[in-house]
C-alpha cells in the first residue's frame, strides 16, 4: 500500500522527515510507499484522517482532541518529549498585565485551535478565569506582533523562530512559558485501521520519526537554512529555535493520556469543544 503522510509546518518532526527521504526507506524495507501531504493548518488533520485524505499526521495536543470531539476515530501512536521553551504568551515590557489573571478582559492573539488554545484555556483555568467568557481569543497572523507593540491587543502566543525574532528584538516580557502550565508535546496519530491492522507501518514510521529527529538534533544549523527557506525569517532565529526542541519521540505513556483528558475536561467545561470525551479511547484496542 501507499502511505499519505500529513506534513505542515507547525510539526518540526514531520516537516524535517518529509525532506530527508527515512520514511521512504523504512516503508520500503515493509515492501510499502509513501506519499506526502502538504497543508496549512494543522486543526485540520483529525478531520483529514477521517476522510482517508491521509493515513497518518502529527500536531501539538489540540488537535486531537478536537479531532475526537468531532467524532473522528483516531489513534495515538507517538509523542514528543515535553517543549517547555517551544513557544510563551508574550506582552509588552510596560504592560500593566503582570499575571495570567490581569487578562481579564483582554484580546489574545494565537493559533485558536492548535496547542495555544490548550496553554492560554489551561493557564486561564488555573488562575479561575475561563478562556469562554474572560477573555476574546483572536487568530493570530503577521500583523500580531505589530499589534501587541503597538497595544492594539494586550497579549500574544508566540513560538518557534517568530519567539526568537521578538526576544531579539527586545520590548516584550515573556508573562507565562509554555513550559509553566502545559508539557506542549508534538503529537502524532493515525487513522485507527491503519493503527490496528498493519503495527508494523507505525513502528516504521516513528522509526522514520527518530531518525528525523536525530538528525535535526545532530544538524541545526541546516535544519534552521532548510526552514528559514522555505518559511522566512532569518536562519539564526530559526537555529535559536529548533536547539530548543528535545527531539526525542517517546512511546504513548498514562501520564500523556492524562494530560490529553486534562485538556479535554478543560475545553468540554469552557465550550470550546461541545462533548466531553475519553481521551484513553484514542489507543488502540486490545484484541
Amino acid at each position: 500500500m501507499t502511505v499519505t503522510i500529513g506534513v505542515h509546518r507547525s510539526n518540526p518532526s514531520l516537516y524535517h522527515l518529509s525532506r530527508l527521504g527515512f520514511a521512504e526507506q523504512e516503508l520500503a524495507a515493509l515492501g510499502e510507499t509513501v506519499t506526502w501531504h502538504p497543508y496549512t493548518d494543522g486543526v485540520r488533520t483529525g478531520a483529514f484522517l477521517a476522510d482517508g485524505t491521509i493515513d497518518f499526521g502529527g500536531t501539538g495536543s489540540t488537535p486531537p482532541v478536537t479531532a475526537q470531539a468531532a467524532g473522528h476515530d483516531i489513534v495515538y501512536t507517538a509523542v514528543s518529549a515535553p517543549r517547555p521553551d517551544h513557544g510563551a504568551l508574550l506582552v509588552p515590557e510596560d504592560s500593566p498585565v503582570r499575571t495570567v489573571a490581569d487578562l481579564k478582559g483582554a484580546t489574545v492573539h494565537l493559533a485558536v485551535g492548535s496547542w495555544q488554545t490548550h496553554l492560554v484555556a489551561k493557564a486561564l483555568d488555573d488562575a479561575g478565569l475561563s478562556y469562554a467568557t474572560d477573555i476574546t481569543p483572536v487568530r493570530g497572523d503577521s500583523t500580531s506582533e505589530a499589534k501587541l507593540r503597538s497595544g492594539e491587543i494586550t497579549a500574544w502566543v508566540a513560538q518557534g523562530a517568530e519567539l526568537a525574532a521578538a526576544r531579539r528584538t527586545g520590548g516584550l516580557r515573556t508573562l507565562i512559558r509554555t513550559g509553566e502550565v502545559i508539557t506542549d508535546r508534538s503529537v502524532f496519530f493515525a487513522r485507527r485501521d491503519l493503527a490496528e491492522q498493519r503495527p508494523e507501518l507505525v513502528e516504521a514510521l516513528t522509526r522514520a520519526l527518530r531518525r528525523a529527529d536525530d538528525w535535526a538534533a545532530a544538524h541545526p544549523r541546516e535544519a534552521a537554512e532548510i526552514a528559514a527557506a522555505d518559511q522566512g525569517g532569518t536562519a539564526d532565529d530559526w537555529e535559536t529555535a529548533l536547539r530548543a526542541l528535545p527531539w526525542t519521540i517517546e512511546p504513548v505513556t498514562e501520564e500523556f493520556i492524562a494530560e490529553q483528558q486534562e485538556a479535554a475536561d478543560i475545553f468540554h467545561r469552557t465550550g470550546f469543544i461541545d462533548r466531553a470525551i475519553t481521551v484513553a479511547d484514542a489507543l488502540p484496542r486490545k484484541a
